[in-house]
């Protein structure tokens, strides 16, 4: 059975939106996209080459498979770590409605329950079923626990405005820290396996006191 592996690009405030270029997503007016360009140096491009060696199918939100799919068809270097995956790879679209011609090859539009499509994707997968950016989608499966890792990127910059990956109304999630570190441009690469719910204390003084 492969495990779910949520990989995702936030902003120092948490944002998570267009990192990758200024048409990316412009959604309520953000003008700001491709604030992770510039921090993309060798560290980071190792890491990412890393996370895509383990992968055994990938699972995208609507939106970012239209993002990968006006791009990543066009990199035909067979060579290409990211690209030669996301091409020849199965490929699972969480969307309410049919995908539209010309269809990326190996892609297929999941319908239904999300729970029980996810779950029979996970045991027929071998190595990782990955999620690449789809902050709503991440944000569905964190609430039906089928999340098992995430690979958070926080980039040094903070952009005031813009949607957040973890958005409110989050289910709360306990995490357990399993790797991380830091590239020469600052960005911080940190892993963490789910841990159940949060648990909570307090640092009160007792009343006696």
């Amino acid at each position: 059975m492969g495990k779910l592996v949520l990989t995702g690009f936030v902003t120092l405030d948490g944002v998570h939106q267009a990192p990758g270029g200024p048409r990316e997503d412009t959604r309520d007016g953000f003008e700001q996209g491709g604030w992770s360009v510039p921090y993309g140096d060798d560290d980071f491009g190792r890491f990412v080459t890393e996370v895509f060696d383990g992968v055994g199918a990938f699972l995208l939100g609507r939106r970012t498979y239209e993002i990968f799919a006006s791009y990543w068809p066009k990199v035909t270097d067979p060579a290409d770590p990211i690209a030669s995956r996301l091409n020849s790879m199965p490929k699972y679209v969480v969307t309410s409605t049919a995908l539209t011609d010309p269809v990326w090859s190996g892609a297929t539009a999941i319908h239904g329950d999300l729970a029980a499509e996810v779950t029979a994707l996970k045991e027929r997968t071998d190595g990782e079923l990955q999620v690449h950016g789809s902050g709503a989608l991440a944000r569905g499966l964190l609430a039906l626990d089928l999340v098992d890792t995430v690979h958070l990127l926080t980039f040094p910059v903070v952009l005031g405005a813009g949607r957040r990956l973890f958005a409110e109304g989050t289910l709360p999630t306990a995490f357990r820290h399993v790797g991380g570190r830091v590239t020469a441009a600052g960005v911080s690469i940190q892993t963490y396996d789910l841990d159940g719910r949060p648990r909570y204390g307090s640092y009160e003084l007792p009343d006696d006191v």
